[in-house]
């Protein structure tokens, strides 16, 4: 497949549903893996800032779990695994959670071709008691439902509903090995247990799977979509400009995905790569990174470039100690280039002027 006949790989803004464009995360979804084989299955909270990939990973691990599990050796037949953004869902009730729950379990082939797993779930109006019976239906016939739960705030922020006795439930079915629970927040769930004043139990939920940056290797497997994804395709961005996605995006996953959107954009319409920078920074500056946005740390690191600049200048003017002030000036300007350079806050071009002319290149 030509390049230019190729549509543009990269997504950004909203989660990847093709698996053929999700890239990294190996170590995460080993851990998940593991943790759902294991013979007393584990609960996970994957935790992680807005736009970090939770979504895609929990909707990728959901699309791959059957072979997954194969490869570890199981019997994916004892596993039934769904995704459920809470958000989408619109689980303003108990009863409408129990509800969505059991309709997505029902949309898997595998359940339907079973009705000793339908039946429990169609056994009326869902609610609590009735949800409880349904889940532990299926661990009498060996299967344990493994719920792939997004945007968990959804039901964190509405304390009144979903109270201590509704999570006290849920904790109870997963101490009895009959429910897993993989659940994305921004934040630990002991952060929301203090903030709503929570009593249950189920808030020290199995264990905390942190999600941050990819690998380096997978950010380069990244930029190089679809070549290293589907078999015969050529990579979508040039080589020169793969580098400048990795320059822009660093390891951060939303924000290499917007690099390569710009970049292809540029390419794809013979725009300079200056016009994709203007386009990818725009809408990175809305995207948290180490807490604080890329513009938000732009200005406080130029201001620390600023001053050595301007220390070496002062120190011109004392010519008995220049060479030693000089030095001293170099290295802290080699030290700021080296924070910059790590960040990528600066075109490293004008980081090397800036270097040059502090040391009276």
């Amino acid at each position: 497949m030509n390049s230019s006949q190729q549509s543009c790989p990269f997504c950004a803004g909203s989660m990847i549903t093709d698996p053929q464009f999700f890239v990294g995360r190996r170590e995460e979804l080993d851990i998940i893996t593991s943790r759902l084989v294991n013979a007393q299955p584990t609960s996970i909270n994957v935790v992680g800032e807005h736009r970090i990939g939770k979504s895609s990973l929990l909707y990728h691990f959901f699309q791959t779990c059957e072979q997954r599990v194969q490869g570890a050796g199981k019997n994916p037949g004892h596993y039934v695994v769904i995704y459920l953004s809470l958000q989408a869902a619109q689980c303003r009730q108990e009863t409408i959670f129990y509800q969505a729950v059991a309709q997505a379990l029902l949309n898997r082939p595998v359940v339907q071709g079973n009705p000793a797993l339908v039946a429990p779930l169609q056994a009326g109006n869902l609610d609590r008691q009735r949800f409880s019976a349904a889940i532990e239906a299926w661990q009498a016939e060996n299967v344990l439902p493994v719920l792939c739960l997004d945007k968990f705030e959804e039901l964190l922020e509405k304390p009144d509903e979903f109270t201590d006795e509704f999570y006290d439930n849920l904790r109870s079915l997963m101490d009895r090995n009959a429910l897993m629970l993989v659940i994305a927040s921004y934040k630990n769930l002991d952060v929301y247990k203090r903030k709503y004043r929570f009593l249950s139990s189920f808030f020290n939920v199995g264990q905390v799977l942190p999600v941050g940056g990819i690998t380096e290797i997978e950010a380069t497997d990244l930029v190089r979509l679809p070549a290293n994804k589907i078999p015969g395709a050529t990579e979508a961005l040039s080589p020169e400009r793969q580098k400048l996605a990795l320059a822009w995006g660093g390891r951060h996953p939303f924000l290499l995905q917007l690099a390569g959107c710009w970049l292809w954009e540029a390419q794809q319409h013979s725009r300079p790569d200056e016009w994709a920078r203007q386009k990818f920074e725009l809408e990175a500056q809305r995207v948290p990174h180490s807490g604080v946005t890329m513009r938000r740390l732009k200005r406080p690191v130029r201001l620390l470039l600023w001053l050595p600049m301007k220390l070496g200048q002062m120190a011109r003017l004392v010519g008995d100690k220049l060479d030693d002030t000089s030095n001293l000036i170099a290295g802290m300007v080699i030290l700021v280039v080296a924070i910059l350079v790590i960040l990528k806050i600066v075109p490293f071009e004008e980081l090397l002027q800036r270097v040059k002319n502090a040391v009276g290149g």
